[in-house]
């Protein structure tokens, strides 16, 4: 099973290229993933990397919830994949990221990739620290979905 952790900073070159952390290219080449899937978020500005067996997964889940022959369950597949390319890491472990990805979400130099389970993000960093909830209020979201879990068990 793929899982990425990591919080990695990286640079983006003039030419819309990155490199793949080495530590998540380790784990995509041992799994034989030169593949990726390029996406942006469904709910936040960022790009998503899915190993292209981990896209394939989430779309087979997608298309199984939905019906072909519905005409608005049919425009919510095609606008999920709409937005997706697929991506080669070179054998020196770069990709290209397509100018109209990083405009999208406001990418220009400095990015950082994110390990988040079996994809990987990539975020500007005014980006990403938006998002972050401040340490207490974390700590007491996690002990209340963990107690409410822990009571259900």
């Amino acid at each position: 099973m793929l899982q990425f952790l990591g919080n990695i900073e990286a640079k983006i070159d003039a030419k819309a290229r990155l490199f793949v952390p080495a530590s998540f290219r380790k784990i995509l080449q041992s799994c034989d993933q030169n593949t990726l899937i390029l996406r942006k978020d469904l709910f936040q500005n960022c790009l998503v990397l899915y190993p292209l067996v981990v896209w394939e997964e989430e779309v087979a889940k997608l298309r199984s919830r939905l019906n072909r022959w519905d005409m608005e369950q049919q425009a919510l597949f095609r606008q999920f994949v709409v937005d997706a390319e697929r991506l080669e890491m070179d054998t020196n472990g770069r990709i290209l990221i397509p100018k109209r990805y990083c405009q999208m979400v406001g990418i220009t130099t400095d990015v950082r990739f994110l390990g988040v389970d079996n994809t990987i993000e990539i975020w500007t960093n005014d980006a990403l620290d938006k998002t972050l909830i401040p340490a207490e209020e974390f700590s007491a979201r996690i002990q209340a979905l963990m107690n409410n879990s822990s009571q259900n068990d």
